[in-house]
């Protein structure tokens, strides 16, 4: 998708995100206000504030109510709740990907099992890179399945940027809830080949499982990363009362 193709606050988001990753913003350095982020670009306030949420999200901006919002010290963590889904419609992280394959076929045949499918009913299955932001190296691969009749023109979509998550909210499939599970993975040969790596090496595998409303399971994606791709972490507020 060509950069003027992508949404307002799309476009934002990378020219800011570029100035923190290429070093042109260093770690502290006070990102502009909203007023004259809006100004500069020519758009809403709101379409501001869902750029830098995207940032906070990401973990490259930090903001402070009455102080501004300032680049993180930490440029390479990640909040993997974003990664299950939870904290945006927009991508779970950000680059676009490389498209390896993308085909219809029976669950049986497919690479990942859904429960609740007889082995002919038929599922879209994508294997994709994942790619760094300014496209240098893969970050990592992903591999996604999910029921066919959830996801009829998946395949006539733009795949380069499209993620499973902003697929289905698109349709109006209801997401009810996503399961992230983390575990050790030993490469194998193709992997290891393409992160640069040895056969062998330890690296995360991370498997999402999502449900729809009526418990139906809409998709299973792995994905398969270097532990020194990014820091992640989980953060959850404290405030209010307990129950």
């Amino acid at each position: 998708m060509a950069e003027r193709d992508l949404p307002l606050y799309e476009q934002i988001r990378r020219e800011l995100e570029s100035n923190i990753r290429d070093g042109r913003w260093q770690p502290g350095t006070r990102v502009p206000t909203e007023a004259e982020l809006g100004e500069r670009f020519g758009v809403s306030r709101i379409t501001v504030q869902r750029a830098l949420r995207e940032l906070v999200d990401a973990g490259l901006v930090v903001r402070y109510r009455r102080h501004g919002t300032f680049v993180a010290q930490t440029t390479d963590e990640e909040n993997l709740l974003r990664s299950a889904g939870v904290l945006t419609s927009g991508p779970e992280t950000h680059g676009d990907h490389r498209v390896i394959s993308a085909k219809v076929l029976p669950a049986g045949g497919a690479a990942l099992r859904l429960p609740g499918l007889d082995d002919n009913d038929a599922v879209v299955q994508l294997d994709r890179h994942k790619l760094s932001p300014d496209g240098g190296r893969v970050t990592s691969t992903e591999l996604a399945v999910l029921p066919f009749r959830f996801a009829p023109d998946l395949l006539d979509q733009d795949l380069v940027s499209i993620t499973s998550h902003m697929y289905l909210r698109d349709r109006g499939v209801p997401l009810q809830r996503s399961r992230l599970y983390v575990e050790p993975y030993a490469l194998d040969e193709e992997h290891a080949e393409l992160f640069g790596l040895k056969p062998g090496a330890a690296v995360f595998r991370w498997l999402r499982v999502t449900w729809a409303e009526n418990d139906e399971v809409v998709e299973h994606l792995e994905i398969i990363l270097p532990t020194d791709t990014s820091r992640f972490y989980v953060e959850t507020s404290l405030q209010g009362p307990l129950r």
